[in-house]
């Protein structure tokens, strides 16, 4: 009998902690709850703004007859921005197009300044690099894209470029 006496002090003693316990948090919690009521007030006109904001129509609709006033339409023009002709010169066209494939002599590119590997192609004349330079060309030792990969770039930016490489081999 006496385990029995025993079990029951320690299940009555544990019972009774538990519900000190949830006593403390009770009044822990009407202390919380007293202290920030105040700050959520449903009653305080910033609250009842920032609720009429939140669920306020989208949009009116207006049944037959009761259709809004409204005034004459109006067109606004913008002003179109000039144009900026900036052209590049052959040096920046070649650093932003041709460098890739030119400085290292990717593809069969004839490298910048090796006059050897510009002899031949210069013997074809001037007009005949630019073609190739601008419409592509695709020959035994590799292939040139159309304006080097470069489609935005003018023709007068593609033709400053060749004579600024074929420059550079002479």
């Amino acid at each position: 009998m006496s385990r029995d006496q025993n079990f029951f002090k320690t299940y009555s003693l544990v019972i009774g902690v538990f519900v000190a316990i949830a006593i403390a948090i009770l009044v822990l919690a009407t202390k919380m709850s007293d202290l920030t009521q105040g700050v959520n007030a449903q009653d305080a006109a910033e609250y009842r703004v920032a609720v009429a904001d939140r669920i306020r129509p989208v949009g009116q609709v207006y049944l037959p007859g009761e259709e809004l006033e409204s005034s004459a339409p109006t067109v606004e023009t913008a002003a179109e921005p000039e144009p900026v002709a900036t052209a590049m010169s052959g040096p920046q066209v070649y650093n932003s197009a041709c460098l890739a494939c030119h400085a290292a002599g990717i593809g069969g590119a004839p490298i910048l300044g090796d006059a050897a590997q510009w002899v031949e192609r210069i013997a074809q004349g001037a007009d005949t690099l630019k073609q190739h330079a601008l419409q592509g060309y695709t020959g035994s030792t590799g292939y040139m894209p159309p304006k080097g990969g470069r489609l935005d770039l003018s023709d007068a930016e593609i033709e400053a470029a060749v004579e600024y490489m074929v420059g550079e081999a002479t």
